[in-house]
């Protein structure tokens, strides 16, 4: 793993100078279709040109539009919504509201179908999911971007808020309550959902139990970023499908794996020991472990 965080910045190696590396930077522009040419990413006057992270030996992909390269999840997508020969074509960021025409969230990419006379004839949803960032990368980026020929080969190593992927943050805290809302809704109408994210984050996530192709109404779409050796660029490519039902994969992605009880016992234990006024009361009281841990007919 290289002592920066940084796999790509505006769609290209840090330390990849060439002349259309260099426009890219200057301009700070977005490669892989955006809703306008510039990146858009935190914020529009200042935009964090960060596209992916290292991840140990790998990449994680830490911007939704990354995803967008070649318009690979689009087709891939399409191929599981909509049977080989129909018409489609692809809508960015819709409004979903519920019965109470409340907001629950935009749809990242809806795919429709439609006939010769333009009527919808069926649609599904793509969800893409980027990985979080635990700590600072501006930080090294605004410091690659001072001079990028002359901080190529920067070490951000020591630093304290050096940044990782966070991949249990971003599947409890944006994968998880995009399922049951906006999936929730889409699943209520039967349609079909398909989930982009790459390996790392997909990889976080508890097994799901697979089904068939015809049997699913969710695909995921599971991404590796593979490095081109002749262009130095990182191309994005589809490794693996996993088919699921809406249910079942939302019950695991939403139910944490329990540890053990005698571990949250012992931390009661603990925190009533320091209540208690005194260390003999605090001798004296029965163990909360020992409560529990007898048997329910001993009072028999």
């Amino acid at each position: 793993m290289p002592n920066q965080p940084m796999a790509e910045v505006f769609g290209f190696r840090i330390n990849d100078l060439s002349s259309e590396a260099e426009r890219y930077r200057q301009h700070q522009l977005c490669p892989f279709n955006n809703k306008v040419p510039s990146c858009t990413k935190d914020k529009a006057n200042d935009p964090l040109g960060v596209c992916s992270i290292y991840n140990g030996d790998s990449v994680a992909i830490t911007c939704p539009v990354r995803f967008r390269q070649d318009w690979l999840i689009a087709t891939d997508a399409a191929a599981f919504f909509f049977p080989k020969g129909t018409k489609w074509t692809s809508l960015t960021e819709v409004r979903l509201n519920d019965r109470y025409g409340k907001s629950a969230g935009n749809i990242d990419v809806v795919l429709v179908a439609y006939d010769d006379e333009g009527q919808v004839l069926d649609f599904g949803a793509l969800e893409v999911q980027a990985v979080y960032i635990s700590g600072n990368v501006r930080k090294p980026f605004a410091y690659y971007m001072q001079n990028p020929a002359s901080h190529t080969t920067m070490d951000w190593s020591a630093a304290r808020d050096f940044p990782r992927a966070d991949f249990l943050s971003s599947s409890r805290k944006r994968l998880a309550p995009q399922l049951m809302y906006k999936g929730g809704i889409l699943h209520s109408w039967n349609r079909k959902m398909a989930v982009a994210m790459d390996s790392g984050f997909f990889a976080g996530l508890p097994t799901l139990p697979q089904v068939s192709a015809s049997q699913a109404d969710v695909a995921w779409l599971i991404y590796d970023l593979q490095l081109n050796g002749q262009s130095n660029r990182y191309q994005l490519t589809c490794t693996q499908t996993i088919y699921t039902q809406f249910t079942t994969a939302l019950q695991r992605i939403t139910t944490a794996e329990s540890g053990e009880e005698t571990d949250f016992l012992r931390v009661l234990q603990r925190k009533l020991n320091e209540k208690q006024a005194g260390a003999t009361l605090v001798s004296d009281t029965t163990s909360l472990i020992d409560i529990f841990a007898e048997d329910d007919t001993s009072a028999e």
